[in-house]
């Protein structure tokens, strides 16, 4: 039979025919896609015409179209629904992969052509955005070790491969960790859990055929228990489990295998001529050194943590109230600081959720860009990869502009986190190709799905990386939609979440899942009255983790992650009461592939920019003031890595920011 994965696919919106496709059919496809790609690269090679842009680095932006077809599918579908099968294929083809890169960049043919083109750039009357995309490729050639050859090259290359294996099994062990740990409940164990969390963990029961509740690490599920649930040594159970994911022993243990990356990658530097991985992969990020990344960091830290100490006095005070002795420890910390909440801003979650409705959420959003930038949603009823998910077309002023899909709730076959890609991105080389973006979330199921404020936050973060895909406008794929620098790329997701806060908004969508009402005024003023409760908790937790993976890469590679893990923690003054947002067996971002390695402080170093940003806003009028709005699509929603990230933000408001409207944002900047 034909394989759907290789076929043009000619549905609606060229959708992928998920219907037609089996797990059966993706090795086949994978197979003969490197094969296609292979042979387009080494026709480019083997081209007996001198270099040109056209028939070099054009050539080279089509070479991948079908392994670009097929792979987006494959890898979405591996981290959003996962089967024995996928994972199995996952393993098989991540070094595959990586061989494949490796021969590209190995041609030497091939870098031979980049090199004459780049060394005769001044001639060659690029418009700016080719002279951009010579410049990315011939350097991310380089620093793929094209100019390596012999032994060198031989090196580079197997500790690529192998370090593209690591990736797979480290996430796969995360993955198999938070699924196969759960705690059945007791009726009784439910006492103070509001009716949601209840209800999410019933749900989570029967999907694993039990009796009853179920409490699993699913973070929807397991936060808001520990911050309800006054059954403290079921909350130390808990949080435990939750802590020790990725570090039980056995055959899903992560701990080896960081410690094998950090050592790969400081091979992979040194062979590079680098001193430190960090100085490697910061080189081209607009932070540029790890200095620059530890001042930044640094100069928040200290408020931070001055905020968090204070805090933890309070907390102490409330749980010696309640008779409770000991030590203030991580599994008190979100219970006592959703006690204080409530009494502090009279806020209290089981209140507030019934009107943060997934659906009215989602309305939201699309609310927010259709007044910001003039697109139009439209439910589609298509087949899609799991009954989850659904799809919208995205339009402005008739023009298809993307189909957006959104899959909302947890399952076991999920990894955990939130993520935005595309299945297909925009470009316009070989036809007005136009994106299929994905926004992927683990939010609880409930008939309908409330959710916190943190998971609406989240909700409208994922939609500001989709919104940078589905507004991109250049001609190459490379540079397309979030194809930009890493301490950039989270501008436009984390901009997007300050519409959540716009008062307007809430007003509008935030009605009650029941009655329909729309949140009463003083609950609304004390939501937003409550934005930087507990920051110091969250801003710690944050900044605990970008320095200990800063520190993992700036310098030799510790033999021991977990003793350098402790030495940073101790370095800082790390409160004993708060744990790393992500401690390292756990630490996906930086493990599961290098995409956020010395890169985990790229949220902070966007939050300097998206604070500020939003201030143009709010300066030229108000939030949806439509002259700012057409030059943030101009200059960054659309430009997608034109420019250097700075040269982009520079366009959109004239100058670059300090770290004051982040603190001013966090509510750290008065703290003593």
């Amino acid at each position: 039979m034909t394989n759907p994965l290789l076929q043009s696919w000619t549905g609606a919106f060229a959708l992928p025919p998920f219907a037609e496709i089996t797990d059966e059919d993706f090795a086949p496809a994978l197979d003969a896609a490197l094969e296609a790609g292979r042979a387009a690269h080494q026709a480019i090679a083997d081209n007996p015409e001198p270099p040109t842009f056209a028939n070099t680095i054009e050539a080279m932006e089509q070479a991948d179209t079908l392994l670009d077809q097929v792979a987006g599918v494959f890898f979405n579908l591996a981290g959003s629904d996962a089967t024995p099968a996928r994972e199995a294929l996952q393993r098989t083809y991540a070094p595959k992969f990586s061989a494949y890169a490796s021969e590209i960049t190995n041609n030497r043919a091939l870098w031979q052509r980049i090199s004459t083109l780049w060394d005769a750039r001044e001639t060659l009357d690029l418009s700016p955005e080719q002279a951009r995309v010579l410049m990315l490729t011939h350097r991310s050639f380089t620093r793929a070790g094209a100019a390596l050859d012999g032994a060198e090259a031989a090196r580079l290359t197997e500790v690529k491969s192998r370090l593209a294996v690591l990736g797979t099994e480290f996430m796969q062990n995360l993955l198999a960790d938070e699924r196969d740990w759960s705690m059945p409940l007791e009726e009784a164990d439910l006492e103070g859990l509001p009716a949601f969390a209840v209800d999410a963990m019933r749900a989570a029961g029967e999907e694993q055929g039990a009796d009853g509740p179920v409490l699993t690490l699913a973070r929807s599920i397991i936060v808001p228990f520990l911050q309800f649930s006054p059954r403290r040594d079921l909350r130390e159970m808990a949080y435990k489990a939750w802590a020790a994911r990725g570090a039980n022993g056995g055959e899903t243990d992560n701990l080896g295998i960081a410690a094998e990356t950090l050592s790969l990658r400081e091979d992979r530097a040194a062979l590079l001529g680098y001193d430190s991985f960090a100085a490697f992969k910061l080189e081209t990020e607009m932070a540029k050194t790890p200095d620059a990344v530890r001042d930044l960091l640094m100069q928040v830290w200290a408020p931070a943590k001055a905020q968090a100490d204070a805090d933890a006095g309070k907390l102490i005070a409330m749980m010696r109230a309640d008779g409770v002795n000991g030590d203030l420890e991580p599994w008190d910390w979100r219970y006592y600081a959703e006690k204080r909440r409530k009494a502090e801003h009279d806020l209290d979650e089981a209140v507030l959720k019934p009107y943060l409705q997934l659906d009215a959420m989602i309305a939201a959003a699309f609310d927010c860009a259709t007044r910001l930038f003039g697109l139009e949603f439209s439910s589609l009823d298509v087949p899609l990869y799991h009954p989850d998910a659904r799809a919208w077309e995205v339009t402005r002023d008739g023009r298809h502009m993307a189909v957006f899909i959104g899959d909302y709730f947890a399952r076991s076959s999920k990894r955990s986190g939130a993520w935005c890609s595309a299945m297909r991105s925009q470009k316009k080389l070989g036809g007005d190709v136009r994106p299929i973006v994905v926004n992927v979330c683990n939010f609880a199921k409930g008939d309908p799905a409330l959710l916190s404020y943190d998971d609406a936050r989240t909700l409208f973060h994922e939609f500001g990386h989709a919104l940078h895909q589905m507004l991109s406008d250049v001609t190459y794929g490379s540079i397309s939609g979030t194809s930009v620098a890493r301490d950039f790329v989270e501008l436009p997701s984390q901009l997007y979440e300050h519409w959540l806060e716009v008062p307007e908004v809430l007003q509008t969508h935030a009605r009650h899942a029941e009655t329909g009402e729309p949140m009463p005024q003083d609950l609304l003023d004390r939501l937003l009255a409550a934005q930087t409760y507990d920051m110091g908790f969250q801003t710690v937790e944050y900044i605990a983790s970008a320095l200990v993976d800063l520190d993992f890469h700036d310098g030799p590679a510790p033999a021991d992650p977990m003793v350098a893990q402790a030495e940073t923690l101790a370095r800082i003054g790390m409160p004993a009461a708060i744990g790393m947002r992500h401690a390292t067996p756990q630490f996906a971002h930086v493990f599961a592939g290098d995409g956020y390695s010395s890169g985990y402080y790229s949220y902070m170093w966007s939050e300097v920019m998206d604070a500020d940003a939003f201030e143009a806003f709010e300066e030229a009028g108000g939030a949806f003031d439509a002259a700012t709005a057409r030059l943030l699509e101009k200059h960054i929603l659309s430009a997608g890595g034109s420019q250097e990230a700075d040269a982009l933000y520079t366009a959109f408001r004239g100058r670059m920011p300090g770290v004051e409207a982040l603190l001013k944002g966090r509510g750290l900047d008065k703290v003593a």
